[in-house]
């Protein structure tokens, strides 16, 4: 096509060739072309490869209506959003057209009556494809006359209308998104005779305002998301408008911690590690994934509600806060992340996770500090030896020292913001734990050992072999048997 910067009226538009078609043939026509040339459609969706992605990219291909339906925090929005990259980047419209009118094909009174008198000379502007996006969160107190249109008083007074004329009609956000994206968010939240309200745009392609013998042929991509939650907690999608969408895609949280941990590293805002003044272990970034997945099938935890991608992504951004915060509070140059800030993340776990009745019991600190827990424990038999079968051996148990020397009455104390050198120091007085760490463990960067060897203690108290109290802001570690008498003292 020409220049658009020379193609200002409906006459120049005709004589550069365009060609006016529906935006379900501009998506699938460039979908075929992304694919041919092997672009990436939906860069920065991570898991989805195999199962979601070939979904939305069908569904394209057959010029469907969608419905993105999972759990919270598994990138419906986004993927619904990326969907612009598949539009031409510039559309002419109608100048002036509240809808978007194509200039070739004009479906509003406006649009028409302005061809008419103007012929080949009436003007017409450009869309840019950001702009071809609308999305809607659906609520309960959204009406009718928000999503299609209602009889604007103000306008007929002003412009000496009568009711009768359609140009007294304020459109809706449907409208107004004529050859454009549209997404509803959270479809079971709207009213289920708002939801009726739907039908016609979807099966027909045309809206009803009022007692207008209107007719307007809309061309729009919907996109809908839903929580399966929804159908039984807050609302339903009704069955006909169901029945309308023509592809219902399922999405998931990431299937592996690899994925996950990959997920988090992109989307968190993290500015502290910019200056390689943090340094943070990879079994860091595992043990954070790990707590996510113990939340997934947590008895605690309502599985129907899910647990956000979200948890993982601000828990690392509050992790990498806590070792900068320690850096400023000291005035050091650099530190590495270790276990005791993992319960800096407590906060982010608390928000992102909705309780069962047994959950709330206990109470989301608790959950969130027994999560943590877990995720130790499972992580802690995939590094160090078995702690079941060295609890077998009657000789060459690789824990015996360790569990003798803190049966001696012996103790150590970690501040959550003890320094480093500190740390390593208190650490070290234990014997054979930094050679456990080191036989266990192909170390690569000698900066990764101080925090195996803390996890190592965290993971050991998880498996019942020493003891561990929480003291204000102080893990002590201690003789397995003397923790429990302490507990006994302190709970009579």
């Amino acid at each position: 096509m020409t220049d658009i910067k020379k193609i200002k009226t409906l006459g120049d538009l005709k004589a550069s060739g365009y060609k006016a078609r529906s935006i379900k043939d501009e998506l699938r026509e460039n979908l075929i072309e992304a694919i041919k040339s092997k672009k990436t459609v939906f860069p920065g969706i991570l898991g989805y490869e195999d199962s979601v992605i070939p979904e939305m990219e069908r569904a394209i291909l057959s010029k469907h209506n969608i419905l993105l339906l999972g759990l919270r925090g598994q990138a419906k929005t986004r993927m619904a959003r990326q969907l612009t990259t598949l539009l031409d980047e510039f559309i002419p419209v109608v100048a002036g057209s509240e809808i978007n009118d194509d200039p070739m094909a004009p479906i509003s009174r406006f649009a028409i009556d302005i061809i008419k008198e103007k012929g080949d000379k009436t003007p017409i502007e450009w869309l840019h494809r950001s702009e071809r996006y609308s999305e809607k969160l659906a609520t309960p107190d959204v009406s009718v006359a928000d999503l299609i249109g209602d009889v604007d008083p103000i306008k007929a007074a002003t412009q000496k209308l009568s009711y009768a004329d359609e140009r007294v009609i304020h459109y809706g956000i449907i409208p107004r998104s004529n050859r454009c994206i549209f997404v509803i968010n959270e479809l079971p939240d709207l009213q289920a005779r708002i939801q009726v309200a739907l039908f016609n745009i979807l099966q027909e392609g045309d809206i009803q305002i009022r007692g207008f013998k209107l007719r307007l042929l809309l061309d729009i991509q919907f996109v809908f998301t839903a929580n399966p939650e929804d159908y039984t907690n807050r609302g339903s999608i009704v069955t006909p408008l169901k029945d309308r969408i023509e592809s219902q895609i399922l999405t998931h949280y990431p299937q592996t911690i690899e994925i996950s941990k990959t997920i988090t590293e992109q989307e968190a805002r993290v500015e502290a590690l910019k200056s390689n003044t943090i340094y943070v272990p990879e079994a860091a970034k595992y043990l954070l994934e790990q707590i996510a997945m113990e939340a997934r099938n947590s008895e605690y935890v309502d599985a129907k509600s899910g647990v956000s991608a979200r948890l993982t992504i601000t828990a690392y951004e509050n992790l990498v806060s806590s070792a900068e915060r320690r850096l400023l509070l000291y005035g050091e140059k650099n530190t590495a992340i270790r276990i005791t800030d993992f319960w800096s993340i407590i906060p982010a776990i608390t928000g992102k996770i909705e309780l069962v009745y047994e959950g709330e019991q206990e109470g989301p600190l608790v959950v969130a500090q027994t999560l943590l827990s877990k995720a130790i424990r499972t992580l802690f038999e995939t590094i160090f030896p078995n702690p079941e079968k060295a609890k077998k051996k009657k000789m060459n148990n690789p824990y015996s020292e360790i569990i003798n020397w803190f049966a001696e009455g012996n103790t150590i104390d970690i501040p959550v913001d003890i320094k480093d050198k500190d740390l390593y120091k208190q650490m070290s007085k234990i014997p054979t734990l930094e050679d456990l760490v080191t036989a266990s463990i192909d170390i690569e960067n000698k900066k990764d050992i101080p925090f195996y060897m803390e996890f190592c203690l965290h993971g050991m108290a998880a498996y019942s072999m020493i003891g561990k109290d929480v003291l204000g802001h102080t893990f002590q570690f201690r003789d397995l048997m003397q923790s429990m008498f302490n507990l006994d003292e302190f709970t009579n």
